[in-house]
């Protein structure tokens, strides 16, 4: 008996040897959040979706409302669901951008997941849908953007990553991230800021390169 019990022990540890992983990575991330005299807001195109604007109010207003990051599983509301704002993951700050802009990414991925389940990665081991978690994974927001025809190019330089770009990275040890482009242009970077939640809430920083691109999607043409 004694024995079974270590062996039991192990999966468990791993398990939580792991979770601690992840979380001290996340929250060793170097903060690059630039001083206010070397940021300046960007109009948009005077010819760009409404959305457009919607969609950046809905990403730069997260910014000291959400301060933590709880990466739980939680139950929620569908459609419209969410978990209590000053909390989430980066997929969070996604879909809280893009319901402002009046689309709820919950819903859409949920119903295209529904249709297409066997598109969609199945890493987790899941068999059907689940309108809690579904998209808040950052492969199904991949797969979802792709599907829509939304996907660009993930390499050149910033000059191809523009306001309202939703954009994925790989860390470096497969966990995935992911960020938005904001109109809020860093002066000596010479490129936008992006708003994301790595570990300590929603911020607004200058990290587009600072890891791997995986993905750029832009959803609004302009």
């Amino acid at each position: 008996m004694k024995h079974s019990y270590k062996i039991a022990t192990i999966p468990i540890l791993l398990v939580v040897l792991w979770n601690l992983s992840c979380r001290q990575q996340l929250f060793q991330a170097k903060p690059r959040t630039p001083p206010p005299e070397l940021t300046e807001k960007r109009p948009l195109p005077a010819d760009s979706s409404p959305q457009l604007a919607s969609l950046m109010t809905g990403a730069i207003e997260q910014v000291g409302k959400t301060t933590g990051y709880d990466p739980s599983y939680q139950s929620m509301d569908y459609p419209n669901g969410d978990v209590p704002l000053e909390t989430g993951v980066c997929t969070d700050v996604i879909v809280r951008a893009f319901r402002k802009a009046g689309i709820d990414l919950q819903k859409d991925i949920h119903e295209d997941m529904a249709k297409n389940f066997s598109a969609y990665p199945t890493r987790w081991g899941l068999s059907a849908t689940d309108t809690n978690i579904d998209h808040r994974r950052v492969p199904n927001l991949q797969t979802y953007f792709t599907r829509q025809g939304k996907s660009l190019a993930t390499g050149g330089s910033s000059d191809n990553f523009l306001p309202g770009d939703v954009v994925t990275w790989d860390l470096g040890t497969g966990i995935d991230h992911v960020g938005m482009v904001v109109n809020i242009w860093h002066k000596p970077a010479k490129r936008y800021l992006i708003v994301h939640n790595i570990g300590s809430g929603a911020r607004m920083e200058e990290v587009l390169f600072a890891w791997k691109i995986t993905g750029h999607y832009r959803y609004f043409a302009k």
